[in-house]
């Protein structure tokens, strides 16, 4: 087939346009300054508090050369608070990046699309039936609710042969509302529900030990390589369906990985912190403009932006309420409603 470039083009005579410099900074640039950000964040992370620790003896805390309160505190409390936050922001962060990749809704997310709710519903009703009482025990039911929401929302959205962004984006806010309204009834007909899940549900990666992180790690680690084997697919997905199709690429299959990785990530991060919102909305819309489209790129910088976002609103909840602090859930409701407005009006533009 011959197209302006080729030899019909080159025989005739016409000018070559010049290629366009790409806008885009280059990958080791926003590699370096996104992995700086990470280690500020975390470092800040072990420092900082209700009570702040001289850096020092942090690093004497970690090599195992610091003994006392402070040492206790480091290893004790912020070392797997740093570490769940890393993994939890960069499961978000990912998980908005493969779903707005899925459904082509740059509004999409693990929040969005009604699978946080799910889980939240399900450790909820689980804790008011079996009187669960440890994250440790939250997690088989937070996955099961995830997946629940998941399919619920696919089959409300769904006709035969042809998959809505926008009523994929209605029928997780519709499912969002409802299940929050019977979060809400269970935890009302149950004074001990309500002890038990108020605090789980705000979002916070405070108070967790690490083997909440071990017991969702395997879901997170599926998940992202589930994600990293759709990427390539999610580029040609991005065309359209039919373009999709076109060039070889299994659509429905794609979209049931990129569906599994979704959840397997949301569910895994749930579990971990409770439900937290934005993180998975903001990541890609914060990295798409320096790394572009290419959700093979897009996929790991949105894995270090959202554990970025997610330390730099834990520590700004530590210092707003001192000598208290604020949920790290509600540190990204404050900051990512304005966000979600914007966007809304970006996107109806």
């Amino acid at each position: 087939m011959l197209t302006s470039d080729g030899p019909t083009a080159a025989a005739t005579g016409p000018a070559r346009t010049p290629p366009r410099r790409s806008r885009h900074l280059p990958p080791f640039v926003v590699a370096t300054v996104g992995l700086g950000l990470l280690l500020l964040c975390s470092i800040l992370s072990l420092v900082l508090g209700p009570r702040s620790i001289p850096l020092s003896t942090v690093l004497d805390a970690l090599t195992g050369s610091a003994h006392g309160a402070d040492a206790d505190v480091v290893t004790g409390l912020r070392v797997p608070r740093t570490l769940i936050g890393l993994v939890v922001g960069g499961a978000l962060g990912v998980a908005g990046a493969v779903a707005q990749g899925v459904t082509r809704n740059p509004l999409a997310s693990p929040t969005t699309l009604g699978i946080n709710a799910g889980a939240g519903f399900a450790v909820v009703a689980a804790i008011f039936v079996f009187h669960l009482a440890t994250p440790l025990e939250y997690v088989w039911f937070a996955i099961a609710g995830a997946a629940g929401a998941a399919v619920l929302v696919h089959v409300l959205a769904i006709r035969p042969g042809d998959v809505d962004p926008v009523r994929l984006a209605l029928a997780g806010t519709v499912l969002t509302a409802m299940l929050a309204s019977w979060t809400m009834a269970l935890m009302l007909a149950s004074q001990r529900t309500l002890d038990e899940a108020r605090f789980w549900l705000a979002g916070s990666i405070g108070g967790r030990d690490l083997g909440v992180l071990v017991r969702v790690l395997p879901f997170v680690v599926v998940g992202l390589l589930l994600a990293c084997l759709v990427a390539p697919s999610l580029n040609a997905l991005a065309l359209g369906d039919e373009a999709a199709h076109a060039l070889g690429v299994p659509v429905a299959r794609m979209r049931l990985i990129g569906g599994g990785a979704v959840v397997l990530l949301a569910a895994g991060a749930v579990a971990a912190a409770g439900p937290i919102p934005f993180v998975g909305l903001a990541a890609p819309h914060l990295v798409r403009p320096l790394v572009g489209g290419d959700h093979r790129r897009l996929i790991p910088a949105c894995f270090v932006v959202g554990a970025t976002l997610l330390l730099a609103a834990d520590v700004l909840g530590r210092l707003v309420a001192r000598p208290s602090e604020l949920e790290t859930g509600i540190v990204t409701a404050l900051l990512g409603a304005p966000l979600l407005a914007w966007l809304a009006r970006r996107t109806a533009r």
